[in-house]
């Protein structure tokens, strides 16, 4: 007997994107470009990948109030960025590590035609959470945002989740996952979700237990790129390069995790993964990090699995 596919279970395809696309530092340093240079190279790449994946949710990190601001102008004024309506089709959840606009956000962009936010938050990743602080042995304040995004043509939930962990606090790092995974597993108890992300940059190649990708990935979510066989990952293996023609190796520094995982299954088909370029025939560097891409669907929830 054939089996019918509605609208409800129907396969949803989502680009997946997460992109740390540098501050803005008081001085800039030969090869780096200021930011006024490099904005539109960073606007092009993420309308480019996006234009035919309406689905498709962004997260970036070390974003300035400003430069968040640039980004969704600049993607709101590309072909597909406005309604017949007239009114914005990015839009973003999140705000400020030193709160409300202040300091860099790790925001969460998607297009409010496919997509309704039912909530959202930012905490700290720190002893206190709710207000804007500094934990452990951070040397900066950290912040994760999060928020479940119902899906318009099905009614599907995600839960929705964006950080920037601390590039010198391995204890932070260490106790800012385990915050991150308490949040994430309080909410999926809580409401009927289809399924989980997690994109960010954890500032660490680290895939040991004592570190943010061994709390992570052991036991609930997946890094996509160890789904996608190795001659079909496309593009760059390191996605932090500095402002370097010869950049170092084994630094993979940003990912993008699904879950929950039940066993060896999540409610997610992991299509294709990729890290793009950051430097250009011009030689313009967008950024110091190289965006990282998973092209996933969602195909079930985790009640089936």
């Amino acid at each position: 007997m054939a089996t019918h596919t509605t609208a409800k279970n129907k396969p949803i395809p989502i680009r997946l994107i997460t992109y740390n696309v540098r501050t803005i530092p008081w001085f800039t340093f030969p090869p780096e470009k200021p930011w006024n240079i490099r904005k539109s190279h960073i606007i092009n790449q993420l309308d480019f990948n996006t234009i035919h994946n309406p689905e498709a949710v962004i997260c970036l990190q070390e974003v300035l109030h400003s430069q968040l601001t640039d980004i969704l102008t600049g993607i709101n004024t590309a072909p597909d960025g406005k309604s017949q309506e007239g009114e914005e089709t990015w839009k973003h959840i999140g705000c400020g590590r030193d709160g409300d606009k202040k300091g860099e956000y790790s925001p969460i962009l998607y297009r409010t035609k496919i997509w309704e936010v039912e909530w959202s938050t930012t905490r700290w990743l720190s002893e206190t959470p709710d207000t804007p602080s500094r934990g452990w042995d951070a040397a900066y304040r950290r912040i994760v945002t999060y928020g479940v995004l119902r899906h318009r043509g099905t009614g599907r939930k995600i839960l929705a989740m964006n950080t920037h962990l601390d590039d010198r606090g391995q204890v932070a790092r260490f106790e800012s996952a385990k915050l991150i995974l308490g949040w994430m597993q309080e909410v999926l108890a809580k409401e009927s979700l289809d399924g989980v992300f997690l994109g960010g940059d954890f500032n660490t190649n680290s895939q040991e237990n004592n570190d943010a990708f061994g709390v992570l990935t052991a036991g609930v979510m997946v890094h996509t790129r160890d789904l996608v066989d190795g001659e079909r990952r496309y593009g760059n293996v390191n996605s932090w390069t500095g402002f370097n023609d010869n950049p170092i190796d084994d630094a993979l520094l940003d990912y993008v995790l699904v879950g929950p995982r039940k066993g060896d299954r999540v409610p997610w088909d992991i299509r294709g993964y990729g890290i793009l370029t950051n430097r250009f025939d011009d030689g313009i560097f967008s950024s110091d990090h190289r965006a990282v891409v998973a092209d996933v669907e969602l195909v079930g929830s985790p009640k089936e699995l």
